[in-house]
């Protein structure tokens, strides 16, 4: 029986290894015909030389993702431990950047290879389509981009939009003015730029509108220079909105649009804006697609079990 010792450096085991060795545990799920051992700084495995050699590099995987995040989780592990290849970690340097420094001192940064692709992509073109399911990062992310871009003056205002849209629900009469009927909309929006600026600042940029946060109809007739500009949940979009909304760019503009083609809300029969869209400026020069799965979903595990599992249906009816 063949046997590898990787001993940790300039990384703490206790951090690494988890709470009562929960990463460890893990790890011997993944290959439960390797014996593994965690003791001190170093992880002891043995069995056959050809699967100790790709545990191996797995280790090597987890402790760069460590050395540059401080941190591994579940969803991080899994995400390593499934990835096809090394590939799918190889990233510019800039990628893997501090987005913003939020509110509380909280650092944000993409935290996956395909949203480190997002950065990338959003990086080289002006426009960027952000494809995946729920809790991928993708809003997210783009508002990290867009208040980092904000914070290095490379645009002067931040737009975020999205179709009014109910998801499967009548809501009915909505009390109050016209901000208090549409916010219930824009709440993710909003609950990411309170991460990401301090609330005091947040709502003096609002009142001067260098953040402004609007239904996606508001931008008919106009005109969005030297913006960051987001369509969330552009798969509610039609295929007027959605045109309409791409001839809004005006010069030094940033574009991402961002939704989830197998969550359509819109009215049966009706040609999703996004899709089309997809179709449509696959091969136009200067727009980026990116395409989110479960494994860059950071929210609870769970999430990525139930994506999985509407996947099988999600074409059926």
């Amino acid at each position: 029986m063949n046997e590898i010792i990787i001993e940790l450096e300039n990384v703490s085991p206790k951090e690494f290894f988890g709470t009562q060795n929960d990463n460890i545990k893990l790890l011997k799920k993944y290959y439960p015909k390797l014996k593994i051992v965690a003791r001190g700084n170093k992880i002891k495995a043995l069995g056959d030389e050809d699967m100790l050699n790709e545990f191996e590099r797995r280790i090597e995987m987890l402790l760069k993702h460590f050395e540059k995040y401080n941190k591994i989780d579940e969803n991080v592990i899994e995400r390593v431990l499934t990835s096809q290849s090394s590939d799918d970690y190889k990233t510019s340097n800039k990628s893997g950047e501090v987005l913003v420094h939020g509110a509380s001192g909280k650092l944000i940064k993409a935290q996956t290879a395909n949203q480190r692709k997002m950065v990338e992509l959003m990086r080289k073109n002006d426009m960027v389509f952000a494809i995946g399911p729920a809790g991928t990062g993708k809003t997210y992310t783009g508002v990290a981009l867009a208040v980092q871009a904000l914070k290095n003056k490379e645009v002067k205002r931040i737009i975020l939009t999205r179709p009014a849209v109910e998801a499967g629900e009548k809501l009915g009469f909505l009390p109050g003015d016209l901000k208090e009927k549409l916010d219930p909309y824009m709440q993710p929006l909003y609950d990411a730029l309170r991460d990401m600026i301090p609330a005091e600042r947040l709502a003096r940029y609002i009142e001067n509108g260098t953040i402004q946060i609007a239904p996606l109809a508001f931008m008919r007739g106009r005109t969005l220079d030297s913006a960051f500009v987001i369509l969330d949940e552009g798969q509610n979009t039609t295929r007027a909105q959605m045109k309409m909304f791409l001839t809004r760019m005006g010069k030094s503009a940033k574009f991402l649009l961002t939704g989830d083609p197998g969550q359509v809300d819109l009215p049966r029969h009706t040609v999703s804006g996004l899709k089309e869209s997809l179709l449509v400026l696959k091969e136009v020069e200067g727009i980026g697609i990116v395409h989110l799965d479960e494994k860059d979903v950071i929210r609870h595990k769970l999430v990525k079990k139930i994506i999985k599992a509407y996947k099988s249906i999600e074409n059926i009816d």
